[in-house]
């Protein structure tokens, strides 16, 4: 397992050394569907907030088989807004090459996969100097105009 987000107590408000402020997404491809999807957060501290759920396909909404608010955004995303959000301090995520599960917030991007295989990482939001973050990858390119927004997705 790899831990990743340690920090000195000091600098940057970050998930895994990628820096975030109010709000950050997880983009993943959904193994079944093949489609780009991301799970949105809310931060408040050392706590993260899953708000909702954002794909280019509505099946993806489904297979999380959880209540909520759903729409169609503009662009053809669809949206699920979680009825009852769920809050971590720490989340442990199953990684794959497949899947490319990637922290995304600001219009940049850390991976969290493998080059190949599979992998475990722990997602937790930690101060630190040491910060990290490269440009998007064109898979999660449809999915930008809410991930830059995602500090405003808020369960109504």
């Amino acid at each position: 397992m790899t831990a990743l987000g340690t920090g000195d107590g000091a600098g940057r408000l970050t998930a895994n050394g990628l820096p975030v402020s109010r709000g950050f997404g997880i983009g993943y491809v959904h193994s079944i569907y093949r489609a780009p999807s991301a799970e949105l957060f809310t931060v408040d501290g050392p706590r993260f907030t899953m708000r909702a759920v954002v794909s280019v396909n509505e099946g993806v909404l489904d297979y999380y088989a959880v209540e909520g608010e759903r729409v169609r955004l503009p662009g053809g995303l669809w949206l699920l807004r979680l009825a009852e959000p769920a809050t971590y301090e720490e989340l442990s995520l199953l990684t794959t090459s497949i899947g490319r599960r990637t922290v995304i917030s600001g219009g940049r991007c850390l991976p969290l996969y493998p080059a190949s295989g599979a992998g475990e990482v722990r997602l937790s939001l930690v101060h630190t100097r040491r910060v990290t973050s490269r440009p998007c990858p064109g898979t999660f390119a449809a999915l930008q105009p809410v991930l830059l927004l995602e500090h405003r997705v808020q369960s109504r």
